[in-house]
């Protein structure tokens, strides 16, 4: 072995230590040379899901950062965030577990939060929220399509049937028409003659259809109910306006229900006219005593049957002697 290919084989096997001490160091270290730049906040999640260490930060679709390290904490586990530095984020902001793709790697992905809220120190606690990632949706959708197919079994059980007889609704539906087949054709007979009659233009309803006299009188009836309907309405603006009137107290029947001189002298009338009449009822008076008094009456009466005797003696005297007779019958 010469020289040189010592020195070649020297040369790999150098490059080769130092090739496994860099990888030794990325896998401890992260593979930062230095003390990594920036801040860090932490993240708790019920479930990492595949979120792993050099996993990207995204704030609002940009890289800000990457997950230094994951633990578990509790009943959950924590990502450790390293955010570049200059980058504030609102405490209000809300960290979740996001998938890059379909088939992609999982990420951090922050919101922007508000402008006014201040910004999360270094190794505060961030908020999170659980998003469904793609093992829980295909869960659901095996749920789903369970359901459904349970679903789709009984629908086809209440339709097809299950291979009973009369079990399913065809069955139910071919038995009732094949029972009843006589009855539809009489039905459907009674239907075509009524239909006949129609064309025809017999009975009320087929005159109605095919008799423009009745149709133009139904028009003519109804034109007559509308001039009567507006008749009505005209009547009761009428009365609505008699009642305004007798409202605002003009007329006599208003001056009589709202005019509070009238109604005083209305019931000063009446009063007076009761008082008269209870005159008269007790005999006060001259026409109380002649509606009363029957003495008046029976000398009424005697001075007529003395006027009677005075002219039946008239007519057997003369003149002087008959008006000493009447004298003498009233005296």
């Amino acid at each position: 072995m010469n020289n040189t290919q010592q020195t070649a084989r020297v040369g790999l096997f150098f490059v080769g230590g130092l090739a496994l001490v860099w990888v030794a160091f990325a896998t401890l270290s992260g593979g930062h040379l230095f003390k990594a730049k920036g801040y860090t906040v932490v993240a708790q999640f019920g479930d990492l899901k595949d979120l792993k260490t050099g996993d990207e930060v995204r704030m609002a679709g940009v890289l800000v950062g990457s997950v230094e390290t994951t633990r578990l904490a509790g009943r959950g586990a924590e990502a450790v965030l390293r955010l570049d530095p200059g980058i504030a984020v609102p405490a209000d902001s809300t960290a979740t577990i996001a998938m890059s793709g379909i088939i992609g790697t999982d990420h951090v992905a922050i919101d922007l939060g508000t402008a006014s809220a201040p910004a999360l120190a270094d190794g505060a606690f961030i908020q999170t929220k659980v998003t469904p990632d793609l093992n829980s949706v295909m869960a659901q959708l095996g749920e789903l399509g369970q359901k459904l197919e349970g679903a789709l079994g009984t629908f086809q059980t209440a339709v097809i049937g299950n291979g009973e007889p009369g079990g399913g609704l065809f069955q139910k539906l071919d038995k009732l028409v094949t029972d009843n087949s006589e009855k539809v054709g009489v039905t459907m007979t009674n239907l075509q003659d009524i239909t006949t009659k129609l064309n025809r233009g017999d009975g009320t309803l087929g005159k109605l259809i095919n008799d423009s006299k009745l149709h133009d009188d139904l028009l003519a009836t109804v034109d007559q109910l509308k001039a009567a309907s507006a008749q009505a309405n005209t009547l009761a603006a009428d009365a609505r306006g008699v009642v305004d009137h007798v409202k605002s107290g003009q007329g006599a029947l208003g001056l009589l229900l709202y005019d509070p001189a009238t109604a005083d002298n209305l019931k000063t009338s009446v009063q007076n006219l009761r008082s008269v009449s209870d005159k008269l009822a007790s005999g006060q008076g001259t026409l109380g005593k002649l509606i009363n008094d029957d003495s008046l009456y029976t000398n009424a009466q005697v001075t007529m049957k003395k006027a009677d005797r005075a002219i039946d003696s008239l007519n057997d005297s003369g003149p002087i002697t008959a008006v000493g007779i009447v004298a003498q019958s009233l005296f």
